[in-house]
């Protein structure tokens, strides 16, 4: 009996943040699914969290079932700020480049998936002789507003460190969110000047590498983003919405997932819950977060909160024990979530949401409305298209100190809720979301392209 023919390897290439190695990989097991082999490429750093994650929790970590991870140092100290993004991706080049190309050439491996922040992998692509399929964790729409840097560089809109000049209003295509100049996306990552401008640089210098790349894949669908993929500058695959897989295998996450709350749901009203989570990266300061508590008490239904380990600055253990023992039987306080599960939930009402992009897929996909509270980068964009495009949430405002207080939360909690609008055109887009990915259908049929390109030599 002949043997069956090797699986095809790919190596799979994420950005070291949480949102960016979850979203890749979900792909990857969906590679799995279509029979392929995938080295799956974190830092040391990240590699270290996974794992242990994994241990704290009840989900497999996919070693062995078709994913191989496998890790390499970011070019920061043990104490490196990894939250300064701008300087994390200045030194990955140098970091990982050689320890990438050495792993290519001994596994043999033709085809890498690299997430578009970690585009400088097409270097490899004349010295390695491997293929590049880049994948964007952010919207199309952010990745065309990428490629418009430079053009906002010579209209005076920003400078090369990504100082506003002129405060614009930035609108690509009448089917596409807007954005204020002051909240594009990259210039909220970098923490000084010098990191920005890297940031800046970096996107300039990639905006003609991209065309070294075979394809851009987008964890998005057609009908939502059609006129963003229609912007971008190379043939573009709509996959999305990407979903956690069906078993156990951990998804990439840096912390356990806290799975109490799932029965905790199972015991509330359907349509009750407000679920509150704010991705990995943003923080809160003990002022916001009191003012947040507060808020979620003063709307008066159950709720469920995520308040990761590093989410509140300056605010200890004993404060959130407090609150947890003060809220008993009316709320529920855990540190990390099973998103997509909680989502899907009948008991959810509403998703007070950071609005990054996976996040905003994943709301979109299981039909819940939003009350949008951006923190940076791409989130504001998001927002746009949650609340001027889709109609599907509510902005959440601040007051003149810049603080969300407990009584515009009270409101905002009470008006989404009784806005019927919004709750049906969120059921709307979740119909859409949900036959994109059908068989047979846009997003599905873009897999299908993926894979066969992946198959190439």
């Amino acid at each position: 009996m002949a043997a069956s023919p090797p699986r095809p390897r790919v190596m799979v290439l994420p950005f070291p943040a949480q949102g960016h190695v979850m979203s890749l990989m979900e792909l990857s097991h969906r590679l799995v699914d279509h029979g392929f082999e995938v080295v799956f490429v974190n830092t040391d750093f990240n590699h270290a969290r996974i794992l242990a994650a994994g241990e704290a929790g009840e989900t497999a970590i996919p070693t062995g079932r078709g994913i191989e991870l496998i890790s390499f140092p970011d070019g920061m100290g043990p104490d490196g700020d990894r939250t300064d993004i701008g300087k994390l991706l200045e030194g990955l080049p140098a970091a990982m480049l050689g320890g990438l190309e050495e792993t290519i050439r001994s596994k043999k491996i033709r085809w890498v998936v690299a997430d578009v922040s970690m585009s400088f992998v097409l270097e490899l692509v004349p010295t390695a002789g491997v293929r590049v399929a880049l994948f964007s964790t952010f919207s199309a729409a952010i990745f065309a507003l990428r490629l418009h840097v430079p053009k906002m560089i010579e209209d005076g809109i920003i400078d090369e460190t990504g100082s506003v000049k002129r405060n614009e209003r930035i609108h690509l295509n009448p089917k596409m969110p807007a954005i204020d100049a002051t909240e594009l996306p990259w210039f909220s990552l970098g923490k000084s000047s010098e990191s920005r401008r890297t940031m800046i640089q970096s996107l300039i210098k990639n905006s003609t590498a991209f065309r070294l790349a075979e394809t851009i894949v987008c964890n998005t669908f057609r009908e939502i983003e059609s006129a963003a993929l229609a912007l971008l500058p190379i043939p573009a695959l709509a996959i999305g919405p990407l979903e956690a897989p069906k078993s156990t295998l951990a998804t990439g996450h840096f912390w356990a997932e806290d799975e109490t709350c799932l029965p905790w749901l199972d015991a509330q009203a359907p349509g009750s819950v407000v679920y509150v989570a704010f991705g990995s990266l943003t923080v809160f300061d003990a002022e916001r977060l009191q003012e947040l508590a507060d808020g979620l008490v003063l709307a008066g239904r159950p709720f469920l909160w995520v308040v990761r380990p590093n989410f509140a600055d300056g605010v200890g253990e004993g404060w959130l024990d407090a609150f947890r023992r003060r809220v008993a039987g009316e709320g529920l306080v855990i540190g990390w979530a099973p998103q997509q599960r909680v989502l899907a939930h009948p008991s959810v009402a509403c998703f007070v949401s950071h609005c990054g992009w996976n996040s905003t897929m994943e709301g979109l996909r299981h039909g819940v409305p939003f009350l949008c509270w951006p923190y940076f980068a791409d989130q504001f964009l998001n927002q746009s298209y949650i609340c001027d495009l889709w109609c599907t949430g509510l902005r959440i405002s601040a007051d003149e100190r810049g603080v969300v207080t407990k009584e515009e939360i009270r409101g905002k909690v009470a008006r989404l809720l009784g806005d019927e609008g919004i709750k049906a055109r969120a059921l709307s887009l979740k119909r859409a979301a949900c036959a994109s990915v059908a068989d047979g259908e846009s997003s599905h049929q873009d897999l299908l392209k993926l894979v066969n390109l992946l198959r190439e030599d």
